[in-house]
């Protein structure tokens, strides 16, 4: 059977004016990933993107490391939701940084006051009685991500893989569809996501299926520094 592996991103630079980029700490991560694979003695047929900065130096950091040559071939569909139009949907002094650094002041901790107020526009997002207001809603967002799962595995022939980089969010809509979960228990999914984390997938004549979860094993023990989530 043909086997996809998904990939999150290593931790971007939130905070920083342009968040999509791997912080120095994301950059460990995709490294460590690669080694990771390549003590496992894994390798991909194929090696796919999304679209964003992000993905592609974990992609490369990741292969380095594992000595592996490989095309980074780009694919949109596997590209994040725009976080920052949700947020400035629900709260508009987020397209002004200093207004919005003002905001996260005013919490007494900045970074739970923030992870509330996302969960917050996530919410209004996913509702879909706003969906006018966004330049793709929430359905069609999931169509987007399991409509790249499917193009992915038409490449794919018996016995190959695919390894992607990709986002949390895409992650956990293909998850969801795999599993049957509600929108808000996506939601929670994709808060639990490993930075470097591993989703397998695996595509049977008859069903695809998910093998793994948010694996994040080769950031434990001695590596356990490099575990993180935002």
């Amino acid at each position: 059977m043909p086997a996809l592996t998904l990939i999150r991103h290593g931790q971007a630079s939130f905070g920083a004016a342009n968040y999509d980029q791997l912080s120095a700490l994301g950059y460990q991560q995709g490294t460590r990933l690669g080694e990771a694979f390549a003590e496992r003695g894994e390798s991909p047929t194929r090696v796919f993107i999304g679209g964003m900065l992000r993905h592609k130096q974990t992609a490369e950091a990741c292969l380095q490391a594992a000595g592996i040559q490989a095309e980074l071939v780009v694919h949109a569909g596997f590209n994040e939701f725009n976080h920052e139009q949700v947020l400035e949907r629900f709260e508009p002094r987020f397209a002004d940084r200093a207004e919005f650094a003002k905001l996260l002041a005013s919490f007494d901790n900045p970074h739970q006051g923030f992870a509330s107020l996302f969960r917050a526009a996530l919410m209004r997002w996913v509702d879909g009685h706003h969906n006018s207001d966004y330049d793709e809603s929430w359905r069609d967002f999931q169509a987007r991500c399991n409509a790249a799962v499917s193009d992915t595995f038409d490449y794919l022939g018996d016995g190959e893989s695919a390894w992607v980089f990709t986002s949390g969010g895409c992650i956990s809509v293909v998850a969801q569809a795999l599993l049957e979960l509600s929108d808000a228990t996506a939601l929670k999914v994709n808060w639990t996501l490993a930075n470097g984390g591993l989703t397998q997938l695996s595509q049977g004549r008859l069903a695809r299926q998910l093998i793994s979860l948010n694996e994040h094993g080769h950031y434990a023990g001695r590596h356990r520094a490099l575990l993180t989530y935002r």
